[in-house]
């Protein structure tokens, strides 16, 4: 392709709405154009790598025995509401964009398939003989993203991979599972980046486990946690560890002490003189159902620990029968205005007890009257604590489960592990963390929809079972953009060769050179006949500007018939280490068909 005749535009400075070094970079190298909040414009270069990174996941999964379809971007709501994620989707986490049509039908737009494949499956298969069977689709999907940012990495709208697989037992869903395992490391492999396959939350999706793919990168959103031995990595919402172990209390009698202004663990153990290992701490949190009923939850925790927010919405949905709500609509700590709603007296705050009375809670409609209390692993073991005595100002020393307090019912792992921590497969192990862009997320679902939706299949014995269910998917787009934030410098973007939207570029330095012009439209035909994917710049600038916009855009080889023509060479640089050499002209074809090879 000859740039001067094709749409490019570079830009000089950051553009003013970009955060992140890929988003700036792609925007200034004209491969994206913003139209709306969250909605890119794919242009020519950038088409060309989406369709390079598209290429690769279909053979990956077509090589796995996945087979490609197309399905509706507009979805019925009557299928989400039959798997129960209707609200979810429009209320709970509002990502999905809802719409009527002129009759007054609810749809909406596809942030995924479950549903819609799922109703295919139930129309479709009957009998064991057409199991197991894997589909997949490469389509745009949308989601109604809060805040809209970072360019590719959270937009509205995106290009996806998603498969859903069809087994007639547990057994068979693994198998698949380790088949979409092993294509999304190739994927990765030759896409030519760095990532980890860490254990995840499967969140909204629902299953009984999941992993992401991260690509590794500073600017990731999400942190991973992992062992230097490699036999663990995992999100930080679903990592487990070993906390440190809790320092012997230095109380032995149980006592009621005053303790001023320390409504905090650092000012409570500044007062006490103690360490937050021995310390219980309580946090309130409101929970509310699709059924509008809102259940105060008491959880307990040692002092040196935290909460996370994922794990206990995973325990508050396991809990939700207890109030008859399905599905979990918002998990907050509330507020002070919130409190007034449901509270009968100010609540003593920063002193608040595991014991805490339920007559704190008003007879209020919608509102449960007893608080939901759990109590985390790491206080469960705890002697001799500290916790507080429901009073402000004063807490208690000395407390023993049991004895003094009684241990609530539900004891949970909610708490966050830590960098540092020791590992659960070998205590030797510590914790390490790097940032990660999520690219690739599997799922085994097992019969969560298929029950939902009816979708079943006849055994060999005769008798109707649930279909097993996995789903996977891959963001195309979100993994391009990922592989900019992971490979670039002050110049700009480095491509891995297999996703560059050109292996080469050819520039002229000199377009009123004769010879220049005729060396470079040789090497360009001779470059092109040989399956090298090759740019010719012969715009009319000056080679300082054609440089920069060679190393801004990427192109991970650059030659130059420059000064070196008169010796039968031109220069090739490599844009990755900028190294570079004079190359005979006859000798550059093979020259770069090796390079591209490695």
């Amino acid at each position: 392709m000859r740039l001067s005749q094709m749409l490019f535009v570079t830009l000089r400075e950051d553009p003013a709405e970009a955060e992140i070094p890929s988003h700036k970079l792609l925007l200034r190298a004209g491969y994206i154009r913003r139209v709306g909040s969250g909605i890119y414009a794919y242009l020519p270069l950038m088409w060309r790598v989406l369709q390079k990174v598209s290429q690769i996941v279909r053979e990956e999964m077509n090589a796995a025995g996945a087979q490609e379809c197309l399905l509706p971007q507009m979805q019925p709501a009557e299928l989400w509401r039959e798997s129960g994620r209707w609200e979810t989707y429009t209320q709970a986490e509002g990502i999905m964009f809802a719409l009527q049509d002129r009759q007054g039908r609810e749809l909406g737009l596809g942030p995924t398939h479950e549903e819609v494949i799922t109703e295919i499956a139930k129309d479709m298969i009957r009998s064991y003989r057409q199991l197991p069977l894997n589909l997949y689709q490469i389509q745009t999907k949308f989601r109604d993203e809060i805040r809209p940012r970072f360019g590719l990495m959270r937009g509205r709208e995106f290009i996806m991979k998603d498969a859903y697989s069809f087994s007639a037992d547990e057994a068979d869903l693994k198998i698949i599972y380790a088949k979409m395992h092993d294509a999304y490391c190739k994927i990765l492999q030759r896409c030519g980046l760095a990532y980890r396959a860490v254990d995840a939350d499967s969140g909204a999706i629902g299953g009984s486990g999941s992993q992401e793919f991260m690509v590794l990168a500073e600017a990731g959103e999400d942190q991973v946690l992992y062992t230097e031995d490699g036999h663990y990595a995992a999100n930080v919402e679903k990592a487990v560890s070993l906390p440190p172990d809790p320092e012997p209390s230095t109380f032995k009698t149980l006592e009621k002490r005053k303790t001023p202004d320390s409504n905090t663990i650092a000012k409570l153990c500044e007062v006490l003189q103690c360490s937050p290992t021995q310390v219980v701490k309580t946090v309130l949190y409101a929970a509310v159902y699709d059924n509008g009923t809102t259940v105060l939850v008491l959880i307990s925790i040692r002092g040196d620990q935290d909460v996370n927010e994922v794990k206990l919405q995973n325990e508050l949905v396991k809990l939700g029968d207890r109030v008859q709500g399905k599905t979990l609509i918002s998990l907050a700590v509330p507020d002070g205005s919130a409190q007034t709603k449901w509270a009968s007296r100010p609540l003593p705050l920063g002193y608040i007890a595991p014991d805490l009375g339920d007559d704190y809670i008003q007879k209020v409609k919608g509102i449960c009257s007893q608080f939901l209390r759990l109590v985390d692993q790491t206080a469960v073991d705890l002697k001799n604590f500290v916790t507080g005595a429901n009073e402000v100002g004063y807490h208690h020393v000395g407390v023993n489960w049991q004895k003094d307090l009684a241990l609530p019912e539900q004891i949970v792992d909610v708490r966050t592990a830590q960098v540092g921590d020791r590992a659960v497969h070998d205590p030797n192990q510590r914790l390490q963390t790097a940032r990660g862009i999520e690219i690739g997320h599997i799922f085994q679902l097992g019969t969560k929809y298929s029950q939902a939706l009816g979708a079943t299949y006849t055994n060999e014995a005769g008798q109707e079972q649930p279909l097993m269910m996995g789903c996977y998917g891959v963001g195309v787009s979100r993994l391009a953009q990922a592989a900019v934030e992971q490979s670039y410098d002050k110049d700009g973007i480095i491509w891995p060769v297999a996703i560059a939207p050109y292996h080469a570029i050819v520039i002229i330095p000199n377009g009123k050179d004769p010879a220049q012009v005729a060396a470079a439209e040789t090497l360009y035909h001779d470059l092109k006949a040989a399956g090298i994917e090759t740019l010719l710049d012969d715009r009319d600038e000056r080679a300082g500007v054609k440089f920069k916009d060679a190393d801004l855009i990427g192109i991970p080889y650059r030659l130059v018939t420059g000064k070196s023509l008169k010796e039968g060479k031109v220069e090739v640089v490599v844009r990755a280490t900028h190294e570079s050499e004079q190359i005979p002209i006859e000798a550059v074809v093979s020259t770069l068909q090796g390079y591209i090879r490695q």
